[in-house]
């Protein structure tokens, strides 16, 4: 496994992104980030593609394992 990031898969929220990665939009523009941010899983936050909490208001359920 590479010490560059990490990407972990939070039980009933969102993708926490650690460690030196690029986050680009579809046409190649680079979102400013910073060393750990959050990725909305839930789709219902008003901050997309960034997680701002509202997975814990709606309910949002999500268990995925790498099993």
């Amino acid at each position: 496994m590479s010490d560059n990031g990490k990407i972990k898969v939070n039980n009933n929220g969102p993708l926490l992104v650690t460690g030196d990665v690029e986050m680009v939009d579809a046409d190649g523009n680079v979102f400013e980030t910073k060393k750990a941010f959050s990725l909305c899983r839930c789709g219902q936050s008003s901050n997309k593609p960034f997680c701002d909490g509202t997975h814990k208001k709606i309910g949002f359920e999500s268990e995925p394992s790498a099993k």
